[in-house]
């Protein structure tokens, strides 16, 4: 076991795809020298030379677009988009080629790139500093997307997000880059595309992601101070989604809570929501309730606490799912 924070388990999963995979290299803006915006690349241009950590211009269109053709020759590409909102100059290539070619070519050809994203609010920032747009790349057919909420599954993901023969987008919630944890660097426990279930409980399921999940566990925790109980469960990969795990937790406590930064319109929750109340209608003993980002762009640093998603907002929706 090592204790490291999200970002520095980032860095040591990259370490090592580096290190076994001579055909690995990582791509992106101020990546090498700088270490990144974050520093989650840090030191890695000084071991592995200029060739494997290329610092690139500022277009985001031309590192996915250079990836794409890497990929097609044999290489496995890790990208970095410095922030969230800088990534729609690169939309265009990544929904419409990356995601496309595999099935294009019949499965002739794969480009197995990888995007790494630093996402979600918090950190006192602008708009296009603090957004949440994975429900726009989980509309697209054709890539994986996950996200890591602690240091363990951070060092797994993105080296399972490397071996992926698929391109694969991961958001990195930038706002626990410093959150602390125990990485097990010998057993990845369980695979990157499934949930988690990691509180149990009996009144209430509450599905959560990236950043939004250490909320979601406190809201558990202050729920059981006054006597409730909620299942806490960790959805880890946005496309595909685990529905499975998340039927069999509704089917035991009957009721479904959904939280992301994300604005609720048009969320992933949204989609959530529709299939398990397909799957499990008869189980539930409310309506799903999603809890979210408003439907604005992201305000300034000053009203974000208002913004986002918090225990409060969490338990209120608890509140309201068992008055029914």
């Amino acid at each position: 076991m090592s204790t490291l924070t999200i970002a520095k388990a980032i860095n040591e999963g990259l370490r090592r795809v580096l290190e076994d995979d001579p055909d690995t290299l990582l791509m992106g803006e101020d990546i090498g020298d700088l270490g990144g915006v974050y520093r989650v690349t840090e030191g890695l241009k000084a071991e592995f030379g200029a060739d494997r950590v290329v610092d690139t211009p500022l277009a985001e269109s031309g590192i996915v677009g250079t990836a794409v053709g890497l990929a097609l020759r044999g290489y496995k590409p890790v990208c970095e988009i410095q922030f969230d909102g800088f990534v729609f100059p690169g939309f265009n290539q990544i929904t419409t080629q990356l995601a496309k070619i595999h099935a294009r070519s019949e499965g002739q050809l794969s480009a197995g790139v990888v995007i790494r994203i630093p996402y979600g609010g918090g950190i006192g920032s602008i708009e296009h500093h603090s957004e949440s747009p994975e429900a726009l790349f989980a509309h697209t057919a054709g890539l994986r997307i996950i996200t890591p909420s602690n240091p363990h599954d951070a060092y797994w993901m993105i080296q399972e997000a490397v071996a992926c023969p698929d391109p694969v987008i991961v958001f990195e919630p930038k706002r626990r880059y410093w959150l602390k944890g125990e990485v097990d660097t010998g057993s990845p426990g369980r695979g990157a595309f499934e949930a988690q279930v990691l509180r149990e409980g009996n009144d209430a399921t509450l599905v959560a992601y990236g950043p939004l999940v250490p909320v979601a566990l406190a809201a558990a925790e202050a729920a059981a101070q006054d006597g409730g109980s909620i299942e806490v469960i960790d959805l880890r990969s946005l496309s595909p989604v685990d529905f499975d795990t998340v039927n069999a937790s509704v089917q035991k406590t009957g009721r479904l809570l959904i939280a992301h930064e994300a604005p609720t319109f048009g969320g992933l929750g949204g989609e959530i929501a529709a299939r398990i109340s397909e799957r499990s209608f008869y189980s539930l003993q409310s309506p799903v309730i999603r809890v979210g980002g408003f439907h604005l762009p992201y305000p300034v640093a000053r009203v974000e606490e208002h913004y986002l998603p918090d225990i409060d907002r969490v338990l209120e929706a608890f509140d309201r799912a068992m008055a029914y």
